[in-house]
């Protein structure tokens, strides 16, 4: 009587194994990632280089404009009291040296009105805003107030006084500073600062005789400054009550500093804004005059911020960060096909789909200093996307997976995109995606053998 053995299929060899493709396509795609960190630093070089052009356009045309002003700022004088003895009697003098001391007193209103007209400056592939700002500032000081700090009238020095300016950008004011304060006319000239740590240029009137100006409770005054400028635009509110109102035909500005503007006031289209703010002094935490030092008072400065609203070295860089994975998911996409049809692709194929997705990058940088990032987004996915799907039909032996396969990518590609787009909401549209993702390929690999 005969007897059969059951006889077990040879077990598939390792280097043929499912577990052995992957851990190839691992590190493979591992490899790839040092093209890919290649790619990033390009990006990073070029926005280094844009930032340099940026900042030479704008110190050509104007950099931004901070203003402080305008500040009364009136000479006193004190004695320093300092004991000597004398050599020969051995007697003890008392000496009183005399010190020119300054106090600082801020207008009780200031109103300023600010017309920006701005544009894009552009050099090679870089671009820059500018702008040309016409101020006009006008309010009214009160009598000056030593008081408090038993200053005696005696000390004070009235035909002394000047009208300070601190502000920077003074090489592109581009008309002479003249102040109409009390009735006569003041011109502002450069101050030369000895504080090392002061970040800001002066201008000063020569001396005011108060005595003959200040003859009334109030004393107006106003004046007009044209600047150049980039960037930004930001004042200090000194007045007891400050009021700027802006207007210009930059449709996207970013307000900023220590004060917003009103939004009922506020307004922003395609053709431009208009804004205004009203600040009071107890919104800030500062007095209306200071003796002896004028301080920093950078803190509580308010405006906007002109600024091109899309960096498209951004976007390049937030698209290179998604490289790892593009690359694993459309590897993991081939070892599915792979799996499931029998049909084998060489690893040396699984590198020119890499490469070919790496090279996504340098066409998407290289087009968007050309063009926009959403147009040069669309002709590198779809050059890319159109040579790996030609390449998989001589892999794939037909067009069903080929086309499968450009239908991944295209999605891929495109839920990459609005995650870029998206700031507010890319961490919720990310996870929702990768979470679909993950049921995608825990489908479509649920009946692989993985044991062979």
């Amino acid at each position: 009587m005969e007897t059969t053995e059951n006889q077990n299929p040879a077990p598939t060899p390792f280097f043929q194994s499912n577990t052995a493709k992957m851990i190839m396509i691992g590190i493979l795609t591992l490899v790839l990632l040092i093209p890919l960190e290649f790619v990033k630093s390009l990006i990073i070089e070029r926005s280094y280089r844009q930032e340099e052009v940026i900042t030479e356009i704008n110190d050509k045309w104007g950099e931004s404009v901070y203003f402080y002003g305008p500040i009364l700022k009136v000479p006193y004088t004190t004695f320093d009291e300092t004991l000597s003895i004398n050599q020969k009697t051995n007697e003890t003098l008392k000496q009183r040296k005399a010190i020119t001391r300054y106090a600082y007193f801020f207008p009780e209103d200031l109103k300023a009105k600010s017309n920006v007209v701005t544009k894009v400056l552009n050099r090679n592939n870089y671009e820059s805003v500018v702008y040309s700002s016409k101020m006009n500032f006008e309010g009214y000081y009160i009598q000056p107030d030593f008081s408090s700090k038993n200053i005696p009238a005696e000390v004070i020095q009235w035909n002394k006084a000047t009208i300070l300016i601190k502000t920077t950008n003074l090489k592109s004011i581009k008309d002479e500073v003249k102040i109409n304060f009390g009735g006569t006319k003041f011109t502002f000239e450069p101050v030369y600062s000895t504080n090392l740590n002061d970040t800001t240029q002066a201008l000063e009137t020569g001396f005011i005789d108060l005595k003959s100006i200040l003859k009334t409770a109030k004393t107006s005054f106003g004046f007009d400054i044209t600047y150049n400028g980039s960037k930004q635009i930001k004042m200090v509110p000194i007045g007891k009550t400050t009021q700027l109102s802006m207007l210009s035909n930059w449709g996207s500005p970013s307000f900023t500093g220590n004060f917003l503007p009103d939004d009922k006031t506020k307004t922003i289209d395609a053709s431009g804004f208009s804004a205004s703010w009203k600040i009071l002094h107890i919104n800030r935490a500062f007095s209306q005059q200071f003796f002896e030092n004028l301080p920093d008072l950078g803190t509580y400065a308010f405006g906007v911020d002109f600024v091109i609203p899309v960096n498209q070295y951004q976007q390049n860089e937030r698209a290179a960060k998604y490289g790892f994975l593009v690359i694993g998911l459309t590897f993991l996409i081939f070892f599915l096909i792979q799996s499931i049809s029998k049909i084998k692709i060489h690893i040396f194929q699984y590198s020119m789909i890499g490469l070919a997705l790496i090279l996504f990058y340098t066409l998407l940088i290289s087009i968007t200093e050309h063009s926009s990032f959403t147009k040069a987004y669309l002709i590198a996915a779809v050059a890319v996307i159109t040579l790996i799907a030609l390449y998989s039909v001589s892999i794939l032996k037909g067009s069903k997976f080929p086309l499968f396969i450009a239908a991944s990518l295209t999605g891929l590609y495109s839920f990459i995109y609005v995650i870029i787009q998206l700031e507010n909401y890319a961490l919720l549209v990310g996870s929702i995606g990768l979470f679909s993702i993950l049921a995608a390929i825990m489908y479509f690999s649920r009946k692989i053998d993985w044991n062979k």
